[in-house]
């Protein structure tokens, strides 16, 4: 009596989250859409939307780095005259002379 046996393949080949996440930062992936409002065959609103996804490193690999040069997210691109070394003497100095009476004071003479 011959047995009817099925074949039973198993998937070896499974892929997790954390592997899906590292191929697509290390790929990066592009979706792009565009969003156009015509009423009677008159433009009245386009909204083009461009979305990157892929690593810091991926981004700078295709020339996309708008956050170099930027002061929010960039501390070498924020006012130079903040980081101007002496700044914290000199303000200092001119608070102290806030601080004293000033020598046109009457009481001082």
């Amino acid at each position: 009596m011959a047995t009817n046996q099925r074949n039973l393949t198993h998937a070896t080949d499974s892929t997790t989250v954390a592997d899906l996440l590292e191929r697509l930062l290390d790929k990066g992936v592009v979706i792009a859409g565009d969003i156009r409002v015509k009423l009677v065959e008159v433009e009245l609103l386009t909204i083009e939307v461009r979305l990157l996804i892929c690593s810091v490193d991926r981004a700078v690999e295709m020339g996309v780095d708008w956050w170099r040069g930027n002061p929010t997210f960039d501390t070498k691109a924020r006012d130079p005259q903040l980081n101007t070394p002496g700044l914290e003497e000199r303000l200092a100095r001119l608070e102290e002379k806030l601080e004293t009476p000033a020598s046109s004071d009457p009481e001082s003479r």
